[in-house]
């Protein structure tokens, strides 16, 4: 009993682990993010479309609202840069309730 009570204290401190959120690359803050894409869709180059997702079942109550949507949008940054990407139109979100996921589509913008 008393070899598995220092495995039992890992345990929560690796849930926790799991409570942060992305961070901002630090070239992908020029990124711009919108929700309306009517002039984005003929004037720019479509790249990709981009998934950012941020808490699960098991942390979302560990982080806030805002810092789970914060994340969220800086996947989408980051992924819009590495795609060579300049703008991301966003979608509506879905509905999540242990987490915020945001779907957007990059675009390079001149």
């Amino acid at each position: 009993m008393i070899k598995t009570r220092p495995r039992l204290l890992l345990l929560p401190a690796i849930m926790l682990a799991g409570c942060s959120t992305t961070p901002l690359s630090d070239n992908a803050g020029g990124v711009a993010l919108t929700w309306d894409a009517n002039d984005i869709r003929n004037t720019c180059e479509r790249r990709g479309t981009l998934i950012g997702s941020q808490g699960s079942w098991y942390n979302y109550w560990f982080i806030s609202d805002r810092d789970l949507t914060r994340g969220a949008l800086n996947q989408l940054q980051n992924q819009a840069y590495e795609l060579g990407a300049n703008k991301v139109s966003l979608y509506s979100p879905p509905d999540f309730s242990t987490s915020v996921t945001l779907i957007g589509n990059a675009y390079y913008c001149e």
